[in-house]
């Protein structure tokens, strides 16, 4: 008798097992934002001789203006038509749809606001689809690894790792973990709020 109900209960976590292998995430559309949304994380930038380089929270909401969805960035209001929009780089930060060992390759090239230019030339992989917990709670989120170099026009270059922990039920990052060179920096969503 005990054999006869092992059977399914085996086979039911083999399957729960397996869906989670299988699991593809598209990239959210606009749709999937909402008035109030709003996240906030902590971050930290250490040497490695132990100086603070940067500390603080950083604060994003959701907001309607003028019948338009924008999300608040620092002091700019930028559409989420602009943020969900895709990507169409053959070099994308994320390459959608999100699936367990899926490759790509992500390039940067960026000007800072006293005009130095950069580069960041990485390598990219999900390494996992898991429950990760971090100050603002547990999410199913996607593990993705960027490894390579980041330059810039003022002799600056640097090996880099970086470690993201994409969430879709936040339709964002939950946790990075930087290394590039001789600065280790940590940023961790701390807090999730959506308007029921």
């Amino acid at each position: 008798m005990k054999s006869l109900f092992v059977i399914p209960l085996a086979l039911m976590i083999l399957c729960a097992c397996n869906d989670q292998y299988n699991t593809k995430t598209e990239q959210p559309t606009p749709a999937d934002y909402t008035a109030g949304e709003k996240w906030i994380w902590k971050y930290k930038g250490v040497t490695t001789e132990g100086e603070v380089r940067s500390e603080g929270t950083d604060t994003r909401v959701v907001v309607s203006y003028d019948g338009v969805l924008g999300m608040t960035i620092g002091k700019d209001t930028i559409p989420i038509a602009e943020i969900a929009k895709p990507d169409d780089s053959e070099t994308p930060k994320y390459d959608w749809p999100l699936e367990i060992g899926k490759k790509w390759k992500y390039e940067n090239n960026w000007t800072s606001q006293d005009g130095t230019t950069g580069n960041q030339s990485q390598t990219a992989e999900v390494l996992s689809f898991k429950e990760e917990t971090v100050e603002a709670g547990t999410f199913m989120a996607y593990t993705i690894k960027y490894s390579g170099k980041t330059t810039n026009s003022r002799g600056y270059n640097a090996n880099e790792t970086e470690v993201w922990l994409y969430a879709p039920a936040v339709k964002n990052f939950i946790k990075l973990t930087q290394d590039q060179g001789e600065f280790h920096y940590v940023e961790e969503l701390i807090e999730y709020s959506k308007p029921k």
